[in-house]
């Protein structure tokens, strides 16, 4: 079941799923710095949308610009996935707060959705960036994730936005913010 929001003239939407099966224009993945794949969403991505292909055009990436610094976004074609392109972000490793995180995370969520409307996407699936093996803490991360969301349908960078979480206790905390937030 999914949970939606009119914003602007855009719709966020929250509900559970596989971020690799969305039917978007672009999926969000929360990358490493080296876009070299890896566990949770990132391997994930990695193994549907074709190893193979998706690590040449991260690699290609990565080889113009030595490493994508935490808070911003490139894209590559979505290959294997329904989804028509990937947008890769890194977002901020948790260090308790005082190393820029929250401003690093709210710059992955904005840079996302600026290049989704640089290349004329319409709507975008993300993740829970930096929530996982990253360490931020849940609350503060849906907080600043709705928040720039919110910002993003305001402006028209996209007319839809999913938040795709993977439990039905994630799920729950994000409701309860989006309804103290949006």
């Amino acid at each position: 079941m999914e949970h939606s929001w009119a914003i602007g003239n855009g719709q966020l939407v929250i509900q559970l799923g596989d971020l690799t099966t969305m039917d978007t224009d672009a999926i969000v993945n929360a990358a490493n710095s080296k876009l070299a794949g890896g566990g949770g969403v990132d391997g994930a991505i990695h193994c549907a949308a074709g190893v193979d292909r998706l690590q040449n055009a991260c690699r290609e990436i990565i080889s113009q610009i030595g490493r994508l610094p935490a808070g911003q976004a490139v894209i590559t074609p979505g290959f294997n996935l329904s989804a028509r392109h990937i947008i890769h972000t890194v977002g901020p490793i948790w260090r308790g707060g005082s190393n820029d995180e929250p401003a690093l995370l709210r710059q992955a969520y904005q840079n996302s959705l600026e290049l989704a409307r640089q290349y004329g996407l319409e709507s975008i699936a993300f993740p829970a960036i930096s929530c996982g093996v990253y360490g931020y803490p849940m609350v503060e991360g849906a907080r600043i994730a709705l928040g720039a969301l919110k910002h993003g349908l305001e402006a028209g960078l996209v007319r839809k936005a999913f938040m795709i979480l993977r439990t039905q206790d994630t799920l729950d905390l994000w409701l309860r913010e989006a309804d103290a937030t949006l």
